[in-house]
């Protein structure tokens, strides 16, 4: 197509309607292998990671959305909700809220109203909320989640450990009731399980300039709906949510998304839908998370910089599809 003007690209986030972007994002994900090792087959859903991550919309936007507060800092931006696939290495799910974490735009809200069967939500100790994980549990799906350091619960019997587990410096395995007599928040109305891992523990208040995330007392507490899977791959399992960091990586770092080009949240899912699918194909021509180098070669391709014998050359020497 010739070139169109600013003005145009700027209605187009109101007229264009992202959902046919995500229905091919969703289409080409389908089409990747899924990869689940062996040792996970024992868990008979998807393995979905779940978090949220902040986009800014560019400085230029952002000064005229809102007064700047303070030190080149502004507020305006959009929080990013992913539902990532572990084992087949892209998004299932996105959702663009407010950047500001409070009503519609809190995080486990958002989960809460997109649940879908047959998945294993893996997620940390911000989805902590009662409602969520009968949320989950009654939709047919599993969670794994951390829990906070002093969350407030009742031992009803112990499960006895493997020497798998021991090994993996598992403390405990309990069906346990959360809450105590007094309290008055309802308790969850499934039967919940805890895992408790020995970690390295860390004070935040000693970290360098106190940015290395909350403290921890040295215990991971793993609590989930799912009452058969050994304890070990439950704690493999909530490993796993990290993935979904290297997810958000890519798509801010090396996909150029850092920040968003437009302040209307069709224009930011627009622009994290077209960043997914680029993602995908990215992953199925060449088998592997797209890498700055794979990401330059295919840009200078399409750019007319490079020809498609160059770009195969390159693809071929990358390290082998894993099946």
């Amino acid at each position: 197509v010739g070139r169109a003007s600013l003005g145009s690209l700027s209605e187009s986030v109101s007229v264009f309607d992202p959902e046919p972007l995500a229905e091919i994002a969703r289409e080409l994900s389908d089409k990747l292998p899924d990869r689940t090792p062996e040792k996970f087959d024992v868990v008979d859903k998807k393995i979905t990671a779940v978090d949220g991550s902040v986009f800014r919309v560019l400085a230029q936007i952002a000064e005229l959305a809102w007064l700047p507060s303070g030190e080149g800092k502004s507020s305006c931006g959009y929080r990013l909700h992913a539902q990532f696939e572990v084992f087949r290495g892209t998004p299932s799910r996105i959702d663009v809220t407010s950047a500001n974490p409070k009503g519609e735009a809190d995080e486990r809200r958002v989960l809460e109203k997109t649940v879908e069967p047959g998945r294993c939500y893996l997620i940390d100790r911000g989805y902590e909320k009662y409602a969520l994980w009968n949320a989950i549990d009654g939709i047919g799906s599993d969670y794994v989640c951390r829990l906070r350091d002093k969350s407030p619960y009742e031992v009803i019997s112990d499960n006895e450990l493997s020497e798998e587990a021991k090994s993996k410096e598992i403390l405990s395995d309990q069906i346990i009731r959360f809450g105590t007599p007094n309290s008055r928040t309802k308790p969850p109305d499934h039967v919940t399980r805890l895992i408790i891992v020995k970690i390295n523990p860390h004070d935040s208040r000693r970290s360098k300039d106190g940015q290395s995330g909350p403290s921890s007392d040295g215990y991971l507490r793993i609590v989930t709906n799912n009452l058969t899977v050994p304890a070990e791959i439950i704690a493999a399992l909530y490993e796993l949510r990290w993935t979904i960091e290297l997810d958000f990586r890519i798509i801010k770092q090396l996909l150029g998304c850092r920040h968003l080009l437009s302040h209307k949240p069709g224009g930011a899912t627009i622009q994290m839908y077209l960043a997914i699918i680029a993602c995908i194909m990215i992953l199925s021509l060449t088998g592997k998370m797209p890498t700055k180098r794979t990401y330059e070669m295919i840009s200078f391709y399409l750019l007319g910089w490079a020809s498609l014998e160059e770009l195969e050359a390159h693809v071929r020497k990358l390290k082998p599809k894993v099946d």
